[in-house]
């Protein structure tokens, strides 16, 4: 009995000194100082395709999963009732056009009779004083000049207001013409189709939304570090991350540093229970790396995140952190 209760303390030792000697073997153990790590997973901005305007959904150009450039042309709304608003607005503008011509003919009309008045009171003028007219003629000529000279105000003022109504019909003509160019809904950026939210022949008010699309030119993995390890991070600080389903690292910067912390997510795990309130770090994924390999790109996928610390001394990145994507400069050198 005592044979036996020997034998299994020796194989829980035996058992226990393999295990830890596992758990050493696979553990972050050998990251050197200066190094810290988190686990999170690949995310990306969500950007909600909606229209500007009420109306039918005319023609859906992508289908979930597509991958879509910037400024692709994705879905119409129909707009034969606009583009009839806007033929009515172009024949306000030139209706108003007709106005101002007409404008500017009273205007000359009203420069002739001011010039003719003028000439007759220079007349009566000459004529009063020499005794051969009346000072009767003489004061009715001078009205004359004056009704003459306020035909002349009305008739410029008339102009500006006729001006004014050419600046309105096109600005009204500008606007249909904006709707218009609304109803067509293009990528913002680079991206792929994430949901199709409407369907052709469906009416959708506006800021209803027709696609959701994945930003693919800006991806990202979000991880949690306790304060001690936070306040080393700074913003274009070297990473690497390391994803579950490659065997390589992506080199990364770290783009955002929150200022506050808060209660560590369900999903984030940390090496202490203890470690309730953490900060967020973001860690961004160049755009020119994420462009070449655009067609694997996928989010969601979990990994880990490595940041290099700033300071007096940075750490060289360990071995197993040298391993770099296909195709990149400097991949399994030291970084």
């Amino acid at each position: 009995m005592q044979t036996n209760r020997l034998f299994l303390i020796g194989g829980f030792v035996l058992l226990g000194g393999i295990a830890y000697l596992l758990f050493s073997g696979n553990s972050n153990n050998h990251i050197p100082k200066g190094i810290v790590y988190g686990n999170g997973r690949i995310e990306a901005v969500q950007i909600d395709i909606s229209t500007r305007i009420p109306g039918r959904v005319k023609e859906i150009l992508a289908k979930e999963g597509d991958l879509v450039q910037a400024n692709q042309k994705l879905a119409l709304i129909d707009a034969a009732q606009l583009r009839a608003q806007l033929l009515r607005a172009q024949a306000g503008i030139a209706n108003a056009e007709s106005q101002v011509a007409a404008a500017q003919a009273a205007i000359a009309q009203a420069k002739a009779q001011l010039i003719l008045a003028e000439q007759e009171l220079v007349r009566s003028s000459r004529l009063v004083k020499q005794g051969h007219t009346s000072r009767e003629v003489h004061d009715t000529r001078f009205s004359r000049r004056e009704v003459a000279k306020a035909n002349l105000r009305a008739a410029k003022a008339m102009l500006v207001s006729r001006q004014r109504g050419v600046d309105a019909a096109r600005a009204l003509a500008q606007e249909i013409q904006t709707q218009i160019d609304d109803s067509t809904l293009i990528a913002p950026t680079i991206g792929r189709i994430l949901y199709r939210l409407a369907e052709p022949g469906e009416v959708v008010s506006s800021g209803g939304k027709v696609l959701t699309l994945i930003n693919l030119s800006d991806v990202y993995m979000e991880i949690f570090l306790p304060s001690a390890q936070a306040h080393r991070v700074n913003v274009g600080a070297d990473a690497r991350i390391k994803l579950d389903i490659v065997d390589f690292f992506v080199p990364a910067k770290v783009s955002f540093v929150s200022p506050t912390s808060q209660f560590t997510p369900k999903q984030v795990e940390t090496p202490s229970e203890r470690e309730k309130l953490m900060f967020r770090v973001k860690v961004r994924v160049p755009s020119e790396l994420i462009l070449k390999h655009i067609k694997k790109v996928k989010t969601g996928i979990r990994g880990v995140a490595y940041i290099r610390l700033d300071g007096a001394e940075k750490p060289e990145w360990p071995e197993f952190l040298q391993k770099l994507p296909p195709g990149i400069m400097g991949s399994g050198t030291k970084k």
